[in-house]
């Protein structure tokens, strides 16, 4: 496992002190945690953001929507 060095404020590592509390076995496994938490967090908002736009795309585009209906057509309901 590889080591970064970084710099946290006092309440934050006051936090990280009740990692067993929180279940964690140590304050590296619980900032691990936190972090792929984040990244999860940080790649749905960017789908969800992608799904935001191809919306406004659609809504704003008759030809496609033409489009999708031709697709659908003879597809069970």
């Amino acid at each position: 496992m590889l080591q970064a060095k970084f710099s946290v404020e006092e309440k934050q590592i006051e936090f990280l002190g009740s990692y067993k509390a929180y279940g964690y076995k140590d304050k590296s496994s619980m900032v691990r945690a936190a972090i792929e938490h984040f990244k999860k967090e940080m790649e749905l908002e960017s789908l969800r953001k992608s799904a935001d736009l191809y919306s406004e795309i659609y809504s704003e585009d008759d030809d496609l929507k033409e489009l999708t209906e031709t697709a659908l057509t003879g597809w069970p309901e």
